[in-house]
């Protein structure tokens, strides 16, 4: 039986997706060498993380449309190559200012990568596969979340932390090279593409034209898009609590040894890619069993809700270890939401869904970029305690769940777009 090209097209963006978490992880796990060897205060360490937040969210949008106006594969290409090199440059920083530089550099590059995914996604998939492609997509972050202490903390901790930057710079180039020269925009223009696939992707697929006509006055007045970017702005501020501070939190404010930080860094994502596999299919499942609205907001409410309950627990316990298992649970539950989120960005944009995919993610940026010097003022302010922005974050990720109920899959942003096709997932 011939392997559907679809499944290599997605294999391309799991391992995409690996690559963006390890390039960003790794700042984070090696941070405490950082701020040593540059001389950075918690505080001024906060700002170099919202200096990629910043930049991410800036872009989000702008690459998300032209990935939709030109093509993922010019897009994705370009934007790996560059992040890639600043990657690498992370490496050369020699002060603050340095390297609050490259970080915002490098956050511009990453920007394009899920709106782009995206983009992939709703040419390539089914109606009734796509929270199942988002789901592997966004756990292959996860995976990459788990294999960076093993390959950045070796390197590092042989190297030196700088050397660590450099090797994850030029993985990154060999993906790049390697999908300029093997993708296609669309599947029938993909080479050794059989009939047959090709017609079972075009026949269930939400949408059949491509427009680069982008009617934004629809986009800014519908209640449900800002709905969305609301609760991802909210979900934000958990996300960038595990990717930018829990290093930091393990080490400075739980006293974890460097092999104990390692463990409970890793499991986090471990829990995050057993999430984003459950949530993805979970929605789809019960999408076509019990309609799309129903589908993708069970698994929001649910998600977010318990996430929200366990990092509020973690919060307020005195144990190291089970606060940090808490923790990972947290992020289990809250990653159930992940791919469901960019799911219902494919649902309601359609054939812009790399624009409204651009527009939620930079709206959700935007809670990075608060969390990210938030975290490092309340810490200080509150006498060096790691757990009072916990506090925040549990509240943040409440709202969102409370947000989830008034997102619906089934209304589509743009008037334009050809009638859904929703009732292939039924």
């Amino acid at each position: 039986m011939k392997f559907p090209v679809r499944y290599k097209v997605l294999a391309g963006l799991f391992f995409l997706s690996v690559i963006v978490y390890l390039d960003r992880v790794c700042i984070s796990l090696v941070s405490g060498q950082i701020k040593k060897d540059l001389q950075i205060s918690t505080e001024m360490w906060g700002w170099v993380l919202s200096a990629f937040a910043l930049s991410y969210a800036l872009f989000e949008l702008p690459t998300g449309v032209l990935g939709d106006r030109i093509g993922p594969r010019r897009i994705l290409t370009r934007v790996v190559l560059w992040w890639s090199a600043f990657t690498a440059l992370t490496g050369t920083a020699l002060s603050w200012m340095h390297l609050i530089a490259v970080r915002f550099l490098f956050g511009a590059g990453e920007a394009g990568a899920y709106p782009n995914a995206s983009i992939v996604v709703s040419r390539w998939f089914p109606a009734a596969e796509t929270g199942a492609a988002q789901s592997f997509i966004w756990a292959a972050g996860r995976l990459g979340g788990v294999l960076a202490p093993v390959i950045v903390l070796g390197v590092a901790q042989s190297f030196g932390w700088r050397a660590s930057f450099w090797v994850l710079g030029i993985i990154g180039v060999v993906w790049a090279v390697v999908w300029q020269r093997w993708f296609r925009d669309l599947p029938h223009e993909m080479p050794g593409i059989s009939a047959a696939e090709l017609e079972h992707i075009e026949t269930n697929r939400r949408f059949r034209q491509h427009s680069h006509h982008i009617p934004w006055r629809q986009l800014l007045r519908s209640r449900n898009m800002w709905a969305l970017m609301g609760m991802f702005h909210l979900y934000m501020w958990g996300a960038y609590f595990f990717t930018g501070w829990l290093s930091t939190y393990l080490e400075e404010g739980r006293h974890f040894s460097a092999d104990e930080r390692k463990m409970f860094v890793m499991l986090p994502f471990f829990l995050g890619a057993l999430g984003c596999f459950t949530g993805g299919f979970a929605s789809d499942w019960l999408a076509r069993r019990y309609g799309l609205r129903f589908g993708r907001r069970a698994v929001g409410i649910v998600g977010m809700g318990l996430s929200s309950i366990v990092i509020l627990i973690a919060a307020g316990t005195k144990d190291n270890y089970t606060a940090a298992i808490f923790l990972a649970m947290g992020m289990g539950f809250k990653d159930l939401t992940l791919p469901v989120s960019f799911a219902v960005c494919v649902d309601i944009g359609q054939s812009k869904s790399g624009t409204v995919s651009g527009a939620m993610n930079m709206f959700g940026q935007l809670g990075a970029v608060f969390l990210g010097v938030v975290f490092g003022y309340i810490v200080s302010l509150s006498g060096g305690d790691y757990n009072a922005p916990l506090y925040l974050i549990a509240a943040m990720l409440f709202g969102a769940c409370l947000l989830w109920l008034v997102i619906d899959p089934t209304k589509k942003v743009f008037e334009s777009e050809t009638p859904d096709l929703s009732p292939v997932l039924s």
